[in-house]
């Protein structure tokens, strides 16, 4: 079926896809190598996120990691080394729209489960490694949970993807192996995976922020409602293709989000639910 952009509608403005750069949505992107430093860094973007009221501006951000020393580094150089990292994962900037849609379904957690998944949305929607090892590597484990989460795996992963990815067969065997091993850790600190030298997968729950943080990313990304709701996107939350019109039926009728469709008419509405 063809989506007819004419016929399906959506509240708020579409956005043409040159608005917000989404790298986890561009098949374009090149993979980035940034986890071989450190992993996800997930534990310091919520002791950042703590306790504020709105999203700040980069500058701000900054200045609380570097000059405030908000999470609690021992010398400068490695407050400025750190910040350096959170803004590449994270982006942190009230300006940016991709950052802007995380930090309003961040405010609209109730548990930290929910607040870990809508972590991993945004995480993977900025970097195309991520995402590609979430559609394609994690989503069968998720799907057969309790299963392994095997490093050899995801090296594998990256080596097949020399062709379509030639920046990674740069790589050094050192920075793949860190690659790897910095994401199984990641996975596991965004509650995907338990374990520390054997990891296995875990299951999501269905959540209302992960799910609406993707349905803002791919509106940014200049995804026509009716492809939204057939989007491979959705297999980062464990949803499989046929499974998300019932997963948004299901946030309606829980009221985290208004969805109706009918034929190819799409009615999505993440901002008021």
């Amino acid at each position: 079926m063809t989506a007819r952009p004419p016929q399906s509608k959506t509240t708020g403005a579409h956005v043409p896809a040159h608005a917000a750069a989404v790298a986890g949505l561009d098949p374009a992107a090149p993979y980035s190598s940034r986890l071989s430093a450190r992993s996800a860094l997930f534990t310091e973007l919520h002791q950042l996120l703590d306790g504020e009221t709105k999203a700040l501006t980069s500058a701000e951000y900054r200045r609380r990691v570097v000059d405030e020393n908000r999470l609690a580094k021992p010398s400068k150089a490695a407050r400025e080394k750190l910040w350096k990292e959170l803004k590449a994962r994270y982006r942190l900037d009230a300006e940016d729209p991709l950052f802007a849609a995380f930090w309003a379904e961040w405010q609209r957690c109730t548990s930290e489960p929910e607040r870990s998944l809508t972590a991993y949305v945004f995480f993977a929607l900025n970097d195309r490694l991520v995402t590609d090892l979430g559609l394609e590597l994690l989503y069968p484990l998720l799907r057969r949970a309790p299963a392994e989460v095997r490093l050899a795996d995801v090296l594998a992963f990256i080596e097949r993807a020399y062709r379509a990815h030639p920046e990674a067969r740069a790589w050094s065997d050192e920075t793949r192996v860190a690659v790897a091993q910095k994401y199984t850790a990641s996975i596991r600190d965004f509650g995907l995976a338990r374990g520390t030298i054997r990891k296995t997968s875990v299951r999501p729950a269905l959540y209302g922020a992960p799910v609406r943080l993707l349905v803002r990313a791919l509106r940014l990304a200049g995804v026509a409602p009716l492809d939204i709701v057939r989007a491979p996107a959705f297999k980062l939350l464990c949803l499989d293709t046929t499974e998300v019109i019932d997963a948004l039926g299901e946030m309606n009728r829980v009221g985290a989000l208004r969805f109706r469709m009918q034929g190819d008419v799409v009615e999505l509405d993440v901002r008021g639910a």
